[in-house]
């Protein structure tokens, strides 16, 4: 099962890899409706097949449509999505390179304090795209069907349960250490380098509980391979109405829903912002973008620039103190 899952993920990112070639070899004039000259670059700081390509890849062949020009995916990961990040933090502000991310790029802010840039201050909002919700599952071998059981399980033996993340500082990661700090209670914590092996090993119940976003997580649940024990967000998702909130499942307000965005390079111009910001609304209404968000988990979302500043601003804060009150550092 889990293999197919993996086949289908390079296939979706295949794809996607196809639906926006026609972008990249657009003949069109080298000037955009958004001021900058030739080919627009998304950057996506993380792996192909990941939720924030998807949002890149999906994006892209309509905003070259709009603007008249080539846009193209490029993927820059390492360092947690710092290195991608560090590129659109020294781009030019010539309209010909924008930022796709993940609410990671705050978290990154107190987890990486060495950092030569400020992933917050140093870039420019241009809008919301979509959310996405992590659902916390535990393997079958727990024997656990709720959240209460897997806090009750870590209350009776504190550290000997374990959970497992996608790596140090990552949402999954600092999910759980939220609902360890909201319950008081210890888990210990298995960091692995990506997803595939900390779900290869979940499933094998060599660990115990995680979050997952919930398009990885819902085949296996469907399977019966992994059980959903609560839904990180203030309410219940379509895609699993039978799995309560964790407030619901009496673990307390552990609303880690992530948020995506493109940001712009530091410099770019106000209006430059705007029309983007525009474009960026049409293409999110579009019925075609909503469906390939919600097949994944995702629920489409726009902002104006200044809406999405305050967000990442407000959400900057409330994962900093997480992090200091967890002693959590990636350094």
């Amino acid at each position: 099962m889990f293999t197919r899952i993996l086949r289908f993920a390079a296939a979706l990112s295949i794809a996607a890899g196809f639906a926006a070639a026609p972008a990249a070899h657009a003949q069109s004039p080298a000037t955009g409706s958004s001021g900058g000259q030739g080919t627009l670059r998304l950057i996506v700081p993380f792996t192909p097949g990941t939720g924030i390509d998807l949002i890149a890849r999906t994006v892209a062949p309509r905003l070259a449509e709009k603007l008249g020009r080539a846009v193209v995916v490029e993927n820059r990961p390492g360092a947690s999505g710092n290195i991608g990040t560090e590129a659109v933090v020294r781009a030019p502000a010539n309209g010909t390179t924008l930022l796709v991310s993940v609410n990671t790029l705050v978290m990154n802010r107190s987890l990486y304090p060495k950092l030569p840039f400020d992933p917050v201050r140093d870039l420019v909002p241009v809008s919301l795209t979509s959310w996405g919700q992590l659902v916390l599952v535990a393997s079958p071998h727990t024997g656990w069907h709720s959240a209460a059981d897997l806090l009750a399980a870590a209350r009776a033996r504190p550290g000997a349960i374990n959970y497992g993340s996608p790596g140090v500082g990552t949402p999954h990661h600092l999910s759980m250490e939220l609902l360890k700090a909201t319950n008081k209670v210890f888990l210990t914590h298995i960091p692995y380098r990506g997803t595939a092996p900390l779900v290869t090993e979940l499933v094998g119940g060599q660990v115990d509980a995680a979050f997952l976003p919930i398009h990885v997580a819902l085949p296996l649940i469907r399977a019966g391979r992994l059980v959903p024990l609560g839904i990180g967000s203030a309410k219940r998702h379509p895609l699993l109405p039978q799995v309560p909130t964790l407030a619901e499942a009496h673990a307390g307000q552990v609303d880690v829903d992530m948020w995506y965005g493109i940001f712009a390079p530091p410099g770019t111009q106000p209006q430059e912002v705007t029309q983007l910001n525009q474009e960026l609304r049409e293409i999110l209404a579009a019925p075609a973008v909503k469906t390939a968000f919600e097949n994944q988990g995702m629920d489409p979302a726009t902002s104006s620039p200044q809406e999405f500043q305050r967000l990442v601003e407000k959400d900057a804060a409330r994962w900093a103190q997480v992090i200091r009150a967890q002693g959590i550092t990636a350094e």
